[in-house]
């Protein structure tokens, strides 16, 4: 099936021909700006194939075999050509054994987290050196022995990165990646996941002045579009209170899970505070500003109380984040799908960034809270349910995982 480009920056459109004929980048783009490919693809690991073989009951048995599959996916690496890959669902012995040396001679540098417990696949990031140095790669493991709610295995990435050219000196750029509990029946833990994801990007991101640098959060994250769980991403707040557990990610009509979550939904000793921040950055923020207060105030003020968010059912984070896709099609209102196999077809894998203030293709309310900020220049379109029937669902003959790879086109820019 082929997918074409949808531009939103008519520039765009005429660097992707010149990049056709060969020519360089630096001779086009004006000396602030660094344009940018991230890809998020879960490649169906071979272990979780099989564990679930009643999902790919519409295919031909030798289509399914990671000898057949390998090469297709990673000629569709090749092809789609990203600057940052974000892949999910790598398998440990395949990543070591042949994913990495081949990325690796494709010109990429690659990082890995596999999942903990006995779980044999993880996310990998892996990024272009011609584009882009390691500033730092930090691992996120989202279970905890001491927390009952955290007892499962997934787990997330983040890298700091420089761009190579074009930028200031101190220009970076955050990318995570992740795949969260597939449980529809567990909100509570999606949510929690999420939190833990968030919090690592908050303490890595910030630059000084209170701004953070862009950051692009790529991930299969197993909830629907509109869902609770991806509003809480895009809207930057959540009300909890009364929600059913098995609501929070909408993958099921009829959920099952009725039991409502509780307030707070993670406990205290996480060190994550409902700001999605790790509690002690949040205390020394607050004792700074106490002190300010203090130095700032004639002696009759009252004393002012910062309310304790002990009981609030009110969860927030600080990045204004839009979806590189909008998940329907305008025309029609049908919906993009970016996962299709015997059960189902839907939207669980997203872009997520901070966008620029004159990104013309970022949802309202990305205000810019950013040093700079990302504008989404183009994307490859999705396809619906009906177009991946017509070449018999995923994975098929060209197409070897059950999900499709996302793929955008950013432009950095610096105030």
């Amino acid at each position: 099936i082929k997918r074409h480009w949808e531009y939103f920056c008519q520039q765009s459109k005429t660097m992707k021909i010149a990049k056709k004929k060969g020519s360089d980048q630096s001779s086009t783009g004006s000396e602030t700006t660094f344009d940018f490919t991230v890809m998020s693809y879960n490649i169906l690991s071979q272990n979780l194939l099989e564990d679930n073989s009643h999902l790919y009951r519409h295919c031909r048995q030798r289509l399914l075999f990671w000898t057949y599959r390998f090469p297709n996916i990673l000629q569709e690496i090749k092809e789609l050509d990203a600057d940052v890959l974000c892949l999910q669902e790598v398998q440990e012995d395949h990543y070591r054994t042949e994913i990495k040396s081949s990325l690796e001679s494709l010109g990429y540098h690659c990082e890995y987290k596999m999942r903990t417990g006995r779980k044999p696949d993880g996310c990998a990031i892996c990024f272009k050196t011609s584009k882009f140095s390691l500033i730092s790669s930090t691992p996120v493991e989202f279970f905890r022995h001491d927390i009952p709610l955290l007892d499962r295995d997934n787990v997330g990435l983040v890298l700091l990165l420089r761009p190579r050219f074009h930028c200031k000196a101190n220009a970076a750029i955050c990318i995570a990646n992740t795949h969260l509990l597939y449980n529809p029946r567990r909100g509570d833990i999606k949510l929690t996941q999420l939190a833990m994801l968030l919090a690592e990007i908050a303490s890595v991101a910030p630059q000084k002045g209170g701004s953070f640098c862009p950051i692009i959060i790529c991930g299969d994250f197993n909830s629907v579009p509109g869902s609770p769980l991806y509003r809480f991403i895009k809207e930057g707040k959540l009300n909890y209170e009364g929600l059913a557990i098995g609501k929070v990610s909408g993958q099921e009509q009829f959920p099952r899970g009725q039991r409502i979550l509780s307030i707070p939904i993670w406990p205290k000793k996480l060190g994550i505070s409902q700001n999605c921040v790790y509690e002690i950055k949040q205390q020394q923020k607050e004792e700074n500003a106490g002190e300010k207060l203090e130095a700032a105030k004639p002696d009759n003020t009252q004393e002012i109380v910062i309310a304790s968010e002990k009981l609030s059912s009110k969860l927030q984070h600080h990045f204004k984040l839009s979806s590189v896709y909008s998940h329907y099609f305008p025309e029609t209102g049908i919906p993009e799908v970016t996962t299709c196999h015997s059960r189902s077809a839907v939207t669980v894998d997203y872009i997520f960034y901070s966008a620029a203030n004159d990104d013309t293709a970022a949802q309202p309310g990305a205000e810019d809270s950013f040093c700079g900020g990302l504008k989404l220049l183009g994307r490859l379109a999705l396809l619906t349910e009906k177009d991946l029937w017509t070449v018999n669902g995923l994975p098929n003959e060209n197409h070897s995982s059950d999900h499709l790879p996302l793929l955008a086109e950013f432009r950095l820019l610096e105030r």
